[in-house]
């Protein structure tokens, strides 16, 4: 006898309390394997596939495309015992425990007991697909348990997706394109993407529709609500996702961390030609930003304190043993900062790929929670969008960040004769309940330093 179970938007982790339904990977009426991905959601860290911990078949689902929902909210329920899950569930539950999460019951069920404090399950990715119910008891499943909610009536206009298994997602990440294209009538798969990789752009979704109306595209409807001044008129774009999460976090830095700032010229000649000797030397290619990490964790052990964090009910600044690099990263979904592990470990080979590995996720937007949490000092990199210097704000609740500017040819006075060379400005904002301008000063100094020589980098290994 079918038993319908409940499951329930996990707790996603690092004081996450909703997230938006990006896609459904699973309709009413399909078979669903232990630990199978049944939804995707976007939270204010990460995309992210949620795993049902039960094996069965999908007989409601709660929440459309584009809703947001809180953490313990019902996602689906799924009737278990009722079919035979085949070589899928018989692979997915040898490794199962018995759960008591029963909808209405006590019983016990089959379930991999996997719905984590997170967002995976390590299922392999075998196991990652939609099977379609054959069985007339399995179809007769469809309608949904009577002591559970209603379930949000399907779209009968939509265009059909295709699953993962089919052919893997369509390559867009924001979920305002989605909702756009979806609004419109638009089928994502039908586009090409202007973007990396042939992402597809909020501007893609724009000039089809322009294509297919031949008039000017309404993008954002403007909410009603109450102007902000007389006769103020414009486009309202709601805070929330990773813009919002942003925000929050911004707001709190600058309310709570008396922050300041310190910079310095610095002639970067002589860092930019030990790395092209590096690479040309063979073997793997070294990034710039991972000789300035290997800079930066060198002066952070003669400054730990800017390796710190504040603690102000207990009223104590607590230094920390590890360096765990967070980098500025700029992404389609917004501003991102994917955190290093260990960098104070770590080779200038493995600092590069770790970084190349981070940089790639959050290109694909596929970094999770545990990728852009847990950092102690940021290192922004804000030379690439081609400006000199910038005052940035303190990723909270870390103690400082380093900036680096545009590495360019400017004049400068080298052993006391006027010449070109690669100029860099250098800036570090720093939290001054945690050291005084001396103690920014001589990190800074020395950080300016090991970029004008850096052998003094050696000299201190």
């Amino acid at each position: 006898m079918a038993q319908v179970l409940e499951f329930k938007l996990p707790d996603l982790g690092e004081g996450l309390t909703e997230a938006e339904i990006v896609r459904w990977l699973v309709s009413v009426g399909d078979v669903v394997a232990i630990d199978q991905p049944v939804v995707e959601v976007e939270t204010a860290k990460a995309m992210v596939e949620v795993p049902c911990p039960y094996g069965g078949v999908v007989t409601a689902r709660f929440g459309e495309e584009g809703a947001e929902l809180p953490v313990g909210a019902p996602l689906l329920t799924v009737a278990v015992g009722a079919v035979d899950l085949g070589g899928a569930g018989a692979a997915n539950s040898s490794g199962s425990s018995r759960g008591t999460e029963a909808a209405g019951s006590g019983a016990s069920h089959e379930s991999s007991g996997n719905v984590l404090v997170g967002y995976g399950t390590g299922a392999p990715a075998a196991r990652r697909r939609r099977i379609r119910p054959a069985a007339p008891a399995a179809q007769a499943l469809t309608a949904p348990p009577a002591q559970a909610p209603a379930p949000v009536a399907e779209p009968p206009a939509e265009p059909p997706r295709r699953t993962v298994a089919e052919s893997g997602p369509v390559p867009v990440i924001s979920p305002l394109v989605r909702r756009l294209a979806r609004e419109n009538g638009l089928d994502l798969r039908q586009l090409a993407g202007s973007g990396p990789d042939g992402l597809i752009l909020r501007a893609d979704v724009e000039f089809a529709m322009r294509s297919a109306t031949g008039t000017p595209v309404a993008t954002e409807p403007v909410a009603p609500a109450a102007p902000v001044s007389a006769g103020l008129r414009g486009e309202r774009i709601p805070l929330r996702g990773v813009r919002g999460a942003v925000a929050d976090k911004l707001s709190r830095s600058r309310r709570e961390i008396p922050e300041a700032t310190c910079w310095v010229d610095a002639d970067a000649t002589e860092l930019m030609a030990a790395r092209a000797a590096m690479n040309a030397a063979g073997g793997p290619k070294i990034s710039l930003i991972a000789l300035l990490a290997r800079i930066c964790t060198a002066a952070l052990a003669r400054h730990p304190e800017l390796n710190s964090t504040v603690d102000m009910e207990a009223r104590e600044i607590v230094r920390l043993p590890e360096v765990h690099l967070g980098f500025a990263a700029q992404t389609e979904r917004g501003l991102v900062v994917p955190v290093v592990r260990d960098a104070h470990s770590r080779s200038a080979e493995s600092l590069t790929e770790e970084f190349g590995r981070l940089t790639e996720k959050a290109r694909q937007g596929t970094l999770t929670p545990a990728d852009l949490t847990g950092g102690t000092f940021t290192l922004n990199n804000y030379g690439v969008f081609g400006v000199d210097g910038s005052t940035p704000i303190i990723n909270h609740p870390e103690a400082a960040m380093l900036g680096v500017g545009r590495i360019v040819p400017k004049p400068w006075v080298h052993d006391g004769e006027l010449a070109v060379r690669q100029v860099v400005q250098l800036s570090l904002t720093f939290d001054h309940r945690v050291c005084d301008g001396g103690t920014a000063g001589g990190f800074l100094r020395y950080v300016a330093d090991c970029v004008e020589h850096p052998s003094v980098l050696l000299r201190s290994l």
